[in-house]
């Protein structure tokens, strides 16, 4: 029952919200048939700009051409949840999301902090719907163990993390969460996507409905977005969180930045003739690298100087970030800053996986939603209804002959809505489309 959900453990739970959440490290043994890749090491941007031009270019495919096989890669490595439910929980057949972010966000990507939590996945799910939820941080990312962005952190190592957890919510063995759950959902984002589509085709049994947000079966446009990236190292872009400079270092690289000018008169003088104001010059520094130069001075709950391996890489601004996540104008800029200040790293095993993804789940019988926005720039070049193919009512679609025995396929395009859709103004409404199509299929908690 849920009763035996009430943990021994604290809560955390905001004045305004119903919700009641803890957060747990799950120690889990991996076995994951990784690639080995000939790639050397990255030391510089110039690497990292250098990989990215050999990754997208035509000439061939750099994943297939660096590929010399493939090893088995075992380990016991920790990850970071958060595992949240009701409030007011009393019924007997709960049912729980298994939540997983995709590339450049962590488990927070489900419950935003921005904005009172109005942008919240995860008070839609369980306080209007009472699912239960748990929210990981990828293997590798954020607060679960960091590792070797090459040779383990790829797709089926985290698959096989992603496995191992959801094991355990079924056994009933997962830390702090003594129930053991029948029904268990599994949600994710652009890459979460495509690592629970993974585990649909690979453990058809082991989940019971899979919703993938942000996602299509066309890949064609990956090499656009990792373009589109201009890829740094993670730990040059924003030192503080992903390096392992001090405080103190980065105030006087910035104060450094700021006496550059011998005579700031004079700059004023001339920032007055142009007609900038001090708000415009703001402006401006928001929309560079300076402003991820200078993430983490503010004082957060996330990871600060992790010291990551050169292989963590990011994008290089928020001008990267919108172009590939974000349609404009349908989102608050304040919180595409936020997501800015507060993003993740993608590992180069993970962008060198990231299509060995199995082409069938012809053993999944549940119920498969694919909800992605209708300007994805990501999975649909910018338009989801170009299909190409007059019998096809939109590129998601498609993903209907992957799941040919599911009991029930849906493919909601979401409108004004670009990758990131819990970053745009009517995220709620595609978190309630999810909600439905569960509760219709069979999937509402009792």
């Amino acid at each position: 029952m849920y009763s035996s959900l009430f943990l021994a453990a604290s809560f955390i739970a905001g004045p305004v919200l119903a919700k009641q959440c803890v957060n747990i490290t799950v120690p889990v043994d991996i076995s994951a048939r990784n690639g080995v890749f000939n790639v050397p090491t990255l030391e510089t941007n110039f690497d990292a700009t250098t990989f990215a031009q050999n990754f997208t270019s035509i000439k061939g495919n750099f994943s297939q051409e660096s590929l010399l096989g493939y090893t088995t890669v075992t380990g016991t490595y920790d990850i970071s949840a958060m595992f949240c439910m009701p409030d007011n929980a009393t019924g007997t057949m709960p049912v729980v999301q298994f939540l997983t972010h995709g590339i450049g966000f962590d488990k927070t990507y489900w419950d935003l902090a921005y904005n009172n939590y109005n942008y919240s996945y995860t008070d839609v799910a369980v306080d209007q719907y009472g699912f239960c939820t748990l929210a990981i941080d990828r293997l590798g990312i954020g607060n679960s163990s960091i590792a070797d962005p090459l040779a383990v952190i790829q797709a089926p190592a985290e698959l096989s993390a992603i496995y191992e957890v959801t094991m355990m919510l079924r056994a009933g063995t997962l830390p702090n969460v003594p129930h053991a759950f029948d029904k268990v959902v599994h949600v994710g984002h652009s890459f979460g996507s495509e690592l629970s589509y993974e585990l649909a085709a690979m453990y058809p049994n082991v989940t019971d409905g899979v919703v993938l947000t942000g996602f299509s079966a066309n890949g064609s446009y990956v090499p656009q977005f990792v373009a589109a990236l201009d890829l740094k190292l993670a730990r040059l872009n924003q030192p503080l969180r992903f390096g392992n400079v001090s405080y103190a270092a980065v105030t006087q690289g910035l104060s450094m930045l700021g006496s550059l000018p011998s005579n700031m008169s004079a700059v004023t003088q001339e920032l007055a003739a142009l007609d900038v104001t001090m708000s415009e010059l703001l402006s401006v520094l928001e929309s560079t690298d300076l402003a991820d130069f200078a993430a983490g001075l503010e004082p957060t709950d996330l990871p600060h100087m992790q010291d990551l391996p050169t292989g963590y890489l990011t994008w290089t601004d928020i001008g990267n970030n919108q172009f590939n996540f974000l349609y404009p104008p349908y989102f608050d800029m304040n919180l595409a800053l936020f997501a800015e200040q507060t993003k993740f790293p993608v590992t180069l095993g993970e962008l060198l996986s990231i299509e060995g993804m199995p082409m069938m789940a012809p053993d999944f019988t549940g119920p498969v939603l694919v909800i992605t926005g209708d300007e994805d720039a990501i999975y649909c070049g910018g338009d989801c209804m170009v299909t190409g193919n007059p019998a096809l009512a939109s590129i998601p679609a498609d993903v209907a002959a992957a799941f040919p025995m599911a009991s029930a396929f849906e493919a909601y395009i979401q409108p004004n809505t670009g990758h990131a859709i819990n970053v745009h103004y009517n995220s709620t409404a595609a978190y309630m489309v999810i909600q439905n199509f569960l509760d219709t299929h069979g999937l509402a908690p009792s």
